[in-house]
């Protein structure tokens, strides 16, 4: 297939590429669970970039500082797929294009910072960038908006821990 010919804006949505979009993007929510669970949110680092990419949101999306940063704890998912909340964003991730690897791949992102990863609690795909991801996630952290969440998969941790050792004791392999 020649790739001068080929328009994306025309092109069918292949179901093995979709499925292995996701494949990635569920890997990439998984990994950034586990972060969550090792290190606590305030200090995490995401990209070399955080320091830009944190004041950059801020600056960009003054209503991420507005009451008790309610639209960072939860997102308003129609506001994000809103032709307004489409605009800004891009705008805001064409800046990543060169700086950013994977900047507009698909990603996960938890709708509300205070729970953890679920299929009411979670937004794909298209409606969410990796930039996007880490700018959200980014000022999640720095804020402690994500500290909740932090506990949660430290617990998370710690029954699997606990289930994977009472079933090795009842296989009699301690």
């Amino acid at each position: 297939m020649s790739t001068q010919s080929f328009d994306p804006n025309n092109a069918q949505n292949l179901i093995e590429i979709e499925k292995q979009f996701a494949v990635k993007a569920v890997e990439h929510a998984q990994t950034y669970w586990n972060l969550l669970e090792k290190v606590h949110p305030r200090s995490l680092k995401l990209t070399k970039l955080d320091d830009e990419i944190y004041e950059h949101t801020m600056s960009t999306f003054p209503e991420f500082n507005e009451e008790n940063h309610a639209h960072l704890v939860k997102l308003d998912e129609d506001w994000l797929k809103s032709d307004i909340g489409k605009k800004k964003w891009r705008e805001f991730c064409q800046v990543y294009e060169k700086k950013v690897k994977d900047y507009n791949f698909g990603s996960l992102i938890r709708t509300d910072a205070r729970k953890e990863y679920g299929e009411t609690n979670t937004i794909f795909g298209i409606a969410i960038t990796r930039i996007q991801f880490y700018a959200i996630e980014i000022a999640r952290n720095r804020l402690g908006l994500n500290d909740g969440a932090h506990e949660i998969a430290k617990a998370d941790a710690e029954k699997e821990r606990l289930k994977k050792e009472k079933a090795a004791k009842k296989n009699g392999t301690s």
